[in-house]
């Protein structure tokens, strides 16, 4: 019953769309996003069954629809749905990708360290203390001391 209900959907999309770009006109509206949302992952994915996908297939105007629409805002993509992405590593396409991948995240490793480093310095919260006794006499209190203090 389910699957009947969506392929009567289907087609009843199909005929309100007819030889129209979009469902009311020439622009876009908040319904061909819903529409589109619904159909183009019913399009492109891999089903295990694919009735429901076939039978979207065979509705030529609503493959045309979701095809101009991704070649409308993902004009990068040519038109394809985003892949998956891969894992590192995998065939060697990930150096391509970004060839600084590693340098960078070093950098901003470092860059991050530095910051609380020297938030932790100006503010207080670490200090350097060279032997004897601190500022006015005060003794450093250690790390043990510290904790039990509070």
């Amino acid at each position: 019953q389910l699957y009947r209900d969506a392929r009567e959907c289907l087609t009843l999309l199909s005929q309100r769309l007819g030889s129209q770009k979009f469902f009311f006109g020439d622009s876009p509206a908040s319904l061909d996003a819903f529409v589109f949302s619904r159909l183009a992952p019913l399009l492109k994915a891999k089903l295990p069954n694919g009735k429901l996908q076939q039978h979207l297939k065979s509705l030529q105007n609503l493959c045309n629809y979701c095809t101009s629409i991704l070649s409308l805002y993902f004009p990068w993509d040519g038109g394809e749905m985003p892949s998956a992405p891969r894992a590192a590593g995998t065939d060697g396409g990930e150096a391509e990708e970004d060839p600084h991948k590693w340098r960078n995240q070093l950098l901003s490793v470092l860059v991050g360290l530095a910051a609380m480093l020297g938030y932790a310095f100006l503010s207080g919260i670490v200090s350097i203390q060279r032997g004897g006794a601190g500022p006015a006499g005060r003794q450093p209190i250690a790390l043990e001391e510290e904790e039990e203090e509070e």
